[in-house]
C-alpha cells in the first residue's frame, strides 16, 4: 500500500483527491493539509511515499516544499497553470495533472506511482508473486499472498477476505495458517484475526481498517502489534 498525503491550499481540489484516492486499492491517503507548515511537521515525522503537491501554494510554492522536506518522496504535481509542467518534469515528477483532471486521468497518475513504488521497491515485486496452497472444497486453490486483504475465525473454519474475488472459507487453525504466511508480512491482532501488514490504511483507537472492514486489536496481541507496526 502507497502511503500518501496532499497538500492544496484549496480544500474543494483536495476533495476531490481524496474521492479519487477512494477508488485506487494502492494508495492510502493519510492526510491532507491546506498549510505547507503542517504537511513539513508531519513528514518530518511520518514515512510518505507519495505527495500529491499543488504547485501555487501562496507562502512557499509547491516547487520549493518539495525541495525542502527531508525524505524522499515521489511527488504527483497538481496546478492549474500549465508553465509550471516543465520545472515539475525536472525534479523526477511521477506526472502532473492540470486542473480540472478527471478520474480518469488521476488513474492515470496512480499507475505510474505504482509502477515507480515497485521499480523503488524491488522487493515488494518478489513478495507479489508468493502464493500458498490451501484445501477447499475437496481440492487445492491458489491463493495469491498480495490478494489476501484479511482472514478471519469463524468457529472450525477460516474466511479468507480476498481482494475483488469471492472469500474463500477453509477449514484450519489459526496457527496453522499463520506458520504458511511469511512472518514479516502477516501478523495476528486478535483471536479471529490475521492482517497483511501492507493493507492496513488506518489504526485508530485500537482499530485497525481494511478495505473499509474495521478489525480489532486483541488485549493480549496489542504490545506485540504496535511494536511491529512502529517500525
Amino acid at each position: 500500500m502507497i502511503k500518501a498525503i496532499a497538500l492544496d491550499d484549496e480544500p474543494p481540489a483536495l476533495e476531490i483527491i481524496e474521492t479519487f484516492c477512494s477508488k485506487v486499492d494502492f494508495i492510502a491517503l493519510q492526510e491532507t493539509f491546506t498549510k505547507t507548515s503542517e504537511a513539513f511537521k508531519y513528514i518530518e515525522k511520518n514515512p510518505v511515499d507519495l505527495l500529491f503537491l499543488d504547485i501555487n501554494m501562496p507562502s512557499v510554492s509547491g516547487i520549493e516544499f518539495y525541495k525542502s522536506i527531508p525524505q524522499k518522496v515521489m511527488v504527483i504535481f497538481t496546478t492549474s497553470y500549465s508553465e509550471y509542467a516543465v520545472e515539475g518534469y525536472n525534479l523526477n515528477a511521477v506526472d502532473y495533472l492540470l486542473k480540472p483532471y478527471t478520474l480518469k486521468r488521476f488513474l492515470q497518475a496512480a499507475d505510474k506511482a505504482r509502477e515507480k513504488y515497485y521499480f523503488l521497491h524491488p522487493d515488494l515485486v518478489a513478495a507479489k508473486e508468493q502464493h500458498i496452497m490451501l484445501r477447499a472444497d475437496y481440492g487445492l486453490v491458489k491463493v495469491s499472498l498480495a490478494d489476501i486483504l484479511f482472514i478471519e475465525g469463524l468457529d472450525n473454519y477460516l474466511k479468507i477476505h480476498l481482494h475483488n474475488q469471492k472469500p474463500l472459507v477453509i477449514r484450519i487453525t489459526m496457527k496453522a495458517l499463520l506458520e504458511k504466511l511469511p512472518e514479516k508480512d502477516f501478523i495476528r491482532v486478535h483471536r479471529s484475526y490475521i492482517i497483511p501488514f501492507s493493507r492496513i490504511e488506518t489504526v485508530r483507537n485500537k482499530i485497525i481498517t481494511i478495505a473499509g472492514e474495521e478489525i480489532p486489536i486483541g488485549t493480549s496481541y496489542e504490545e506485540n502489534f504496535f511494536s511491529l507496526f512502529k517500525k
